[in-house]
């Protein structure tokens, strides 16, 4: 057999590409076009891309200041999820962490301030005890006698003056013999620090007079008698005084008796001691508040 006819029975596949690669070719470059057109046309929005930023930093932040070598550990029970900082090369070869300034350890700070009031409350509290006792030492004869009682309240200290003997029934005109007794409570006040409310109280038996036409202005008028007495002798700055008159509102015993209303007629002068306590459970707020993060120095180890 010649070699044209070996040729010319060979089952070859024909010379050059495939018919379709020209097609398939002008797909891609079109498709490539496309995305390439789609890509020019895009915007980048800066304000939301930092904002995306913002919220991973703040959510992956770190909590506070560890050593590299030691698994980080929340302050509280709540704060489960801590990645490690950004790292900052230094050439002191010092590690260190920045803490974020809502993630302090402020269980311990409210625990120091509670501590704190705690202390400070059974201060005032014993020296209102005290105190009390000092008054009820003075007006030791008063009490016995049922005209004078003396009590501790929570921050304060109750003088409480009954109608008996110190003031006519329906008048605010001080008795003079109860005069005395009032200068003994005025120089125990004169030692005792703290504000001073002088408050009036009666029972609910309707009066109207050309002096006084209700309870309230009978109220009002024994407290201001009380308060001017006590202001007498100029040894009393009268800033520290609060006048009150409250009528029937505050009884201390059902007025069901002859015997209750005798004891809801009443002048209280009350020794407020609270300044103290305020300013500690103010200051409570400020030590939670007012510390600023802390940035520390860990060396690592071998």
């Amino acid at each position: 057999m010649s070699e044209e006819a070996e040729e010319h029975d060979c089952d070859c596949p024909p010379e050059g590409l495939p018919a379709y690669m020209g097609t398939f070719a002008d797909l891609m470059s079109l498709l490539m076009c496309f995305f390439v057109l789609l890509l020019s046309f895009a915007e980048m929005d800066a304000l939301k891309y930092k904002m995306v930023v913002k919220s991973l930093d703040d959510a992956f932040g770190v909590q506070r200041e560890i050593a590299a070598n030691e698994i980080p550990m929340g302050t509280s029970i709540i704060a489960q999820e801590f990645s490690p900082g950004e790292p900052r090369p230094t050439p002191l070869r010092e590690i260190r962490q920045d803490t974020m300034d809502e993630t302090r350890d402020t269980l311990k700070v409210k625990l120091d301030a509670e501590e704190a009031a705690k202390k400070v409350a059974e201060k005032v509290a014993e020296e209102i005890a005290q105190e009390a006792e000092k008054f009820k030492e003075a007006l030791k004869e008063e009490i016995k006698e049922g005209l004078i009682d003396v009590e501790t309240e929570l921050n304060r200290i109750v003088i409480r003056i009954r109608e008996k003997g110190s003031f006519p029934s329906g008048d605010a005109r001080m008795n003079r013999a109860f005069i005395p007794i009032v200068d003994k409570i005025a120089a125990v006040l004169i030692r005792t620090e703290g504000q001073i409310a002088v408050a009036g109280h009666t029972d609910n038996v309707p009066i109207n007079t050309p002096r006084y036409r209700s309870n309230w202005e009978l109220s009002t008028s024994r407290a201001t008698s009380v308060v001017h007495e006590l202001l007498r002798h100029g040894e009393l700055p009268p800033n520290r005084f609060v006048l009150e008159g409250y009528a029937d509102t505050q009884a201390l015993a059902p007025n069901d008796s002859n015997e209750n209303r005798a004891r809801n007629r009443r002048v209280e002068i009350i020794v407020l001691k609270s300044t103290m306590v305020d300013d500690v459970s103010g200051s409570i707020e400020a030590l939670t508040t007012g510390s600023d993060a802390v940035e520390t120095e860990v060396s690592p180890t071998n």
